[in-house]
């Protein structure tokens, strides 16, 4: 396995992947940087910074997380949760085929190996709330808010 670490707004990203795809993403407040990008992670890299840029609303990278078939069947239906939209944790429970799932959904949503790009920070309370996250709820505040900026009123004078 590769590894690379890289700064973002929301901390030092490490990545973790070989030539069967991206293994792990997470994002840690400190960190070393590193000096050279090994070439297998590189587009997972370019995407991300483009992510964070503003400039990408999806990834196409090989992804490769490792997990149960239940946690790799979450972390599906994560995926398809769109740019800018969030989903409910009993919601996505009802999706997968079984609402008593839902402590099993949330708890597999918090162990998704892919931050961002499996996007578990769509995921929030039936109330709307902010509720869990693995990286700490100021930065699904923040990702949650990049993805679907609040339109500025304008006032006239």
């Amino acid at each position: 396995m590769e590894i690379t670490h890289f700064k973002t707004p929301l901390g030092i990203a490490t990545i973790i992947g070989d030539e069967n795809g991206i293994a792990k993403i997470t994002i840690a407040d400190e960190g070393k940087i590193s000096t050279e990008i090994p070439v297998i992670l590189r587009n997972a890299v370019t995407q991300l910074q483009e992510y964070f840029e503003g400039n990408r609303t999806h990834f196409n990278f090989k992804l490769n997380p490792q997990g149960t078939e239940f946690q790799q069947k979450v972390w599906q239906a994560l995926i398809e949760i769109p740019y800018g939209k969030t989903i409910s944790y009993l919601d996505l429970s009802k999706k997968l085929g079984d609402v008593k799932a839902i402590r099993a959904v949330a708890s597999t949503n918090g162990k998704n190996p892919l931050w961002i790009v499996v996007p578990c920070h769509r995921v929030i309370g039936t109330d709307g709330s902010l509720t869990g996250y693995a990286g700490g709820l100021w930065r699904k505040k923040w990702l949650l808010e990049h993805e679907n900026p609040s339109q500025q009123q304008t006032l006239l004078l």
